[in-house]
């Protein structure tokens, strides 16, 4: 089985920390990615920018997208990612502090397999990330990445 790879984008560096902190902590990932813009997500999944030499063959488990981020906002990833034929089954999960439900519908209407919102309580947060990566890295099943 390959490694398994989280791909986290989120701009908020304290949301950062909370969420890599938790998935390092249940060892649940051999690596993580941070993208700190949209553009940057797009780069590392399609192996374009400064991941232009990055074998796009290789998938994240999971993608953790925050909604709102510079340059291209979230909702602009996942439906890019969907219109790709590589990155179409990938799962993501869209991890937000949005309330709009308009985010939500409109985040699945794109493809989205989770809307979670990010609890504002340090504990909560670390056992929303705990939770969302037992299932994602260690339940779920993808249908490429395995041998």
């Amino acid at each position: 089985m390959q490694d398994k790879i989280v791909l986290l984008v989120e701009d908020n560096p304290d949301d950062e920390a909370l969420t890599l902190r938790a998935l390092r902590k249940h060892n649940l990932a051999n690596e993580i990615v941070v993208a700190r813009d949209g553009q940057e997500a797009l780069d590392f999944l399609l192996g374009e920018g400064a991941y232009q030499e990055r074998d796009i063959q290789v998938l994240p488990q999971v993608i953790l997208l925050d909604l709102k981020l510079p340059k291209v906002d979230g909702l602009e990833v996942l439906e890019r990612l969907r219109r790709e034929p590589h990155t179409r089954h990938v799962p993501v999960v869209v991890l937000t502090s949005s309330t709009e439900e308009q985010d939500m519908v409109r985040s699945y209407d794109l493809g989205a397999n989770s809307y979670v919102r990010k609890p504002v309580d340090f504990e909560q947060f670390i056992e929303a990330a705990r939770q969302l990566g037992l299932y994602w890295l260690v339940l779920n099943e993808v249908p490429y990445g395995r041998d």
